[in-house]
């Protein structure tokens, strides 16, 4: 058990254990939510139970698994069971590669390129499934070059993890598109044995084709990556927009490596997977959130060429003793550090993804009506029981909706009376910097009923009166200790 391993796996864990951006994403909410209805209905949804906008509209939990798996986390440790969980996403993640990466390669240059591989993965270290499908991800490209470096198409085993990988996140469809290329360069070097080789690579494909269907969506499951991919209004979400240079990037690092490392030493990357990286950098600078995948898919596929170019060879095997000196000491780190999560739960308070205070300060009646509300509060007031106008399940929205919700955002005073009347809002919750504020402060029939540094609430005119007389109530009872 190489030691890189082992310190790979902690940094997995303890960054992701002791980290509270960890919990900063929206969508956190929405998918614990997701996981807590299936927990009660025992039934995976295919219609939005969530928002009312389009209560009842056609919508697949199509990342069922890791919604389920978030929300027992979540009923055992609240938020610390989710860092946990996620914790163990990461440690795994990051171990597979640094076991792969010492095989390859000695160190430094070994700890040098995982390194920069996770530092792509940094910006997408958050509670969501896409996290829980890395491990999946990193462990097929690990599978699919080891078995071409044996000479061999991969293991039947490896299609259980296609079965998982699919119910986990749409990435899968990677799982498959990798095979393609690496499938192709082992039937263009086996010549004599081609036949086999397009028989055995093309049998494996085909049962992780196969294997892949086996979910909620079927079919449509190898369609839903591209369709979201190709929602004009996905480029408003951060996310999905294209990486920007502007700021440092981890990328960044990892290109001026690689572009020092090919100039100065023969670094020679076969086609196929030259192809592959092509593709991966394409998809990192169109979409900001495939970074990670190319910093993991890409370490892998460049670590035999480095080792090479290097003049470099795979790591000496670890004596069994010393193995197991460094795995006992992982398992006490890791005891340690999850002793001390459990011991300081995680306490969440506002932030740009969770108006606490703001939505505590709205009477009950009034979070049963129709609300508007900032984009980045819908998964918090989903998992608060609220309906809201708009949450991050984009796919399920479509452009049209997304686009209206925009024009209204602007801020455009004509768009969002539009919405005001055809859902009958009767109260608004927006983040304190969106530029709406400044245009519903303007509105005679908006009464402001609660501000602070996160969120500014507003109710409409005809219900600001009892919201005023249940906020006093409240107060009332507070102060009257009978």
């Amino acid at each position: 058990m190489p030691p890189l391993l082992i310190v790979a796996a902690l940094i997995g864990y303890g960054i992701v254990l002791l980290a509270p951006p960890v919990l900063n994403d929206p969508d956190t909410y929405w998918h614990i939510a997701t996981g807590m209805w299936m927990l009660r209905h025992h039934a995976i949804p295919h219609a939005d139970p969530f928002s009312y906008t389009l209560s009842g509209a056609p919508w697949v939990a199509h990342e069922w698994l890791s919604e389920v798996l978030m929300a027992i986390a979540y009923r055992a440790g609240a938020w610390s069971g989710i860092q946990i969980l996620f914790g163990i996403a990461a440690a795994t993640t990051f171990g597979v590669l640094a076991r792969y990466l010492a095989r390859c390669l000695n160190q430094p240059a070994a700890s040098v390129v995982f390194l920069l591989g996770i530092a792509c993965v940094s910006s997408s270290l958050l509670a969501r499934p896409h996290l829980l499908a890395l491990v999946a991800l990193t462990q097929w490209t690990v599978s699919l070059v080891t078995a071409r470096e044996r000479g061999s198409a991969p293991s039947p085993l490896l299609l259980p993890l296609m079965v998982i990988w699919a119910n986990l996140h749409a990435s899968f469809i990677l799982g498959l598109a990798l095979t393609v290329p690496i499938a192709l360069e082992a039937i263009v070097e086996a010549k004599s044995e081609r036949r086999q080789a397009v028989r055995r690579w093309g049998l494996f494909l085909g049962a992780a084709i196969a294997a892949s269907l086996l979910t909620p969506n079927g079919w449509q499951g190898l369609t839903f990556p591209f369709q979201l991919m190709h929602l004009a209004s996905a480029a408003s979400i951060s996310e999905w927009s294209p990486t920007n240079f502007q700021t440092l990037q981890p990328l960044e690092g990892a290109l001026v490596a690689l572009i020092y490392v090919a100039f100065s030493r023969d670094v020679r990357v076969p086609f196929w997977r030259l192809i592959i990286l092509l593709g991966l950098l394409h998809l990192a600078l169109a979409h900001s959130r495939h970074q990670m995948l190319a910093g993991v898919v890409g370490a892998i596929l460049l670590a035999r060429p480095l080792a090479h170019a290097l003049s470099d060879g795979a790591s000496e095997a670890s004596s069994r003793q010393s193995s197991l000196r460094w795995a006992l000491g992982g398992l006490a780190c890791v005891t340690l550090l999850t002793a001390i999560r459990l011991a300081h739960p995680f306490q969440r308070t506002d932030d740009p993804a969770s108006p606490i205070m703001a939505l505590d300060h709205v009477p009950v009646d009034i979070q049963r009506e129709p609300v508007f509300n900032s984009y980045e509060f819908g998964g918090y007031l989903i998992f608060k029981g609220v309906k809201p106008f708009i949450d991050g399940r984009a796919d399920m929205y479509g452009d049209d909706f997304i686009s209206a919700y925009l024009d209204a955002s602007r801020p455009n005073r004509v768009a969002f009376e539009r919405i005001v009347k055809r859902y009958d809002i009767h109260w608004v919750i927006l983040a304190a910097r969106s530029p709406v504020v400044d245009m519903i402060d303007a509105l005679p029939q908006w009464r402001r009923l609660y501000a602070d540094r996160i969120a500014v609430v507003y109710v409409y005119r005809s219900d600001a009166t009892a919201a005023a007389d249940a906020a006093g109530a409240g107060k009332a009872k507070h102060r009257d200790p009978t």
